[in-house]
């Protein structure tokens, strides 16, 4: 936004030469101050597949992790005393066909001298097979129980910060239960903003953003359209957003509306026991007026400061 300044050159009696500029009112931007919140883009549970027991945690807040990585182990007792079963199984099951293979053997050695008849033969080799596919599903079996015992590794599902860890070692888990909270995909900026302004606020407006004294620009990316408490959501994107927390605070200026106003250059309003002038040209000399300062405005060209008495529009103001 430039301002309308007419410049001038005026002579004093003493042949000093001094600038002036005529007033003319600009327009200016009116912001409301809001506080919004940094959130992680994405928000992602690390849960646990079977329930058991926590015998390990490998992070803790603030740990930065990679997808896949290992943060937790749980470990139900149970399976390992399942495992035990069905190798004991496997092994009876074992004794038993190797004792059916053996009869299947001289069946088929004493066959030819007619001592066995074909009957008898193929009932054993059917009880061979049987107890072979028994052995064939119990070691099946027992393949899914290993599976639900690796199942007991709690990885990180996606690259990012943890930002909850809720469980300790040695707690009770149930399946499904959340080990861990990672924070991914980056970092935005929430804003809760009063619904009277919400009328005021278009998506891509731009923002002024203050973070650990740092001034930067973000853009108002988008307006949820349900209102809570009488607040609006929005989402602003800010280039560069680095933190170490989330839902850290920060201070945002929103513009909310214009209006015109009248603007002279900081350094030439002065300030003497209390009282605020400005000096302007009245012919051939100049005069002190009187004035009420307002908020003090940077522009491209300098900073200014908003007068809101004592000036009018076609004053000329001797810059210092």
């Amino acid at each position: 936004m430039r301002l309308l300044l007419l410049v001038a050159t005026l002579l004093f009696a003493g042949g000093a030469v001094a600038e002036t500029m005529k007033l003319e009112p600009v327009t200016v931007t009116e912001w409301k101050s809001v506080y919004g919140t940094i959130q992680a883009r994405t928000t992602v549970p690390a849960r646990a597949r079977i329930g058991g027991s926590v015998v390990a945690i490998m992070v803790t807040e603030g740990d930065t992790v990679t997808a896949g990585q290992k943060i937790a182990e749980v470990k139900d007792e149970k399976l390992a005393f399942q495992i035990a079963a069905l190798d004991a199984q496997i092994a009876a099951l074992g004794s038993r066909l190797a004792t059916a293979q053996t009869d299947v053997d001289r069946a088929e050695a004493l066959i030819g001298r007619g001592a066995v008849t074909q009957q008898r033969l193929d009932e054993l080799r059917s009880q061979a097979s049987v107890l072979q596919n028994q052995i064939t599903a119990t070691e099946a079996e027992r393949s899914l129980v290993l599976q639900q015992q690796s199942e007991g590794d709690v990885n990180a599902p996606a690259d990012g910060k943890v930002l909850t860890v809720p469980l300790t070692q040695g707690g009770v888990v149930m399946p499904g239960e959340s080990l861990a909270t990672i924070g991914s995909g980056g970092l935005f900026l929430r804003l809760s903003v009063p619904e009277r302004h919400a009328g005021l606020i278009r998506q891509g407006d731009e923002l002024r953003i203050t973070l650990d004294g740092r001034q930067m620009e973000g853009r108002l990316a988008k307006i949820y359209p349900q209102i809570e408490n009488g607040r609006v959501t929005a989402d602003v994107e800010v280039d560069g957003l680095r933190t170490s927390f989330v839902n850290a605070r920060v201070l945002v200026q929103l513009p909310v509306g214009t209006r015109q106003s009248l603007l002279v250059p900081s350094d030439a309003v002065t300030t003497r026991a209390g009282v605020e002038f400005v000096t302007l040209r009245d012919g051939d000399r100049t005069v002190e007026r009187v004035v009420l300062s307002g908020q003090v405005i940077n522009q491209p060209d300098g900073v200014f400061t908003e007068i809101l008495t004592g000036l009018a529009a076609g004053d000329e103001v001797v810059l210092p």
